[in-house]
């Protein structure tokens, strides 16, 4: 079973940053892609980030040169930077991982932005 524990969101005001982190658990052998999604109330989830193995990454084009998401193969491990941060940022925020051709989620983490 593989479990993704987020930690990191908060309450900050814009302008401001956060860290958010994704660690992957259980039995995994190995990693493909991982990535960071995120909900904002009545909206549909939307791929923020997203990451490969070898360090390939894509972003949407709302937070491009802003967030930097990166990953630790070693620790299994997700991260995303998110700088400049902006109250259309707020939302629920979830990790994702693609593991053995199974698609895993976090249980999601709360990002606030105030203006």
């Amino acid at each position: 079973q593989v479990q993704l524990v987020e930690s990191g969101g908060g309450l900050v005001q814009a302008g401001g940053s956060l860290r958010l982190s994704c660690a992957a658990s259980g039995s995994i052998f190995s990693i493909n892609a991982m990535g960071w999604y995120r909900q904002a109330p009545g909206k549909q989830r939307e791929l923020v980030a997203a990451i490969t193995p070898s360090g390939r990454t894509k972003y949407a084009d709302s937070v491009k040169d802003r967030f930097t998401i990166s990953r630790l193969n070693t620790k299994n491990t997700v991260y995303l930077q998110m700088n400049s941060l902006k109250p259309e940022d707020s939302a629920v925020y979830y990790c994702s991982a693609e593991i053995g051709g199974d698609d895993y989620w976090g249980q999601g983490t709360q990002v606030t932005v105030s203006s």
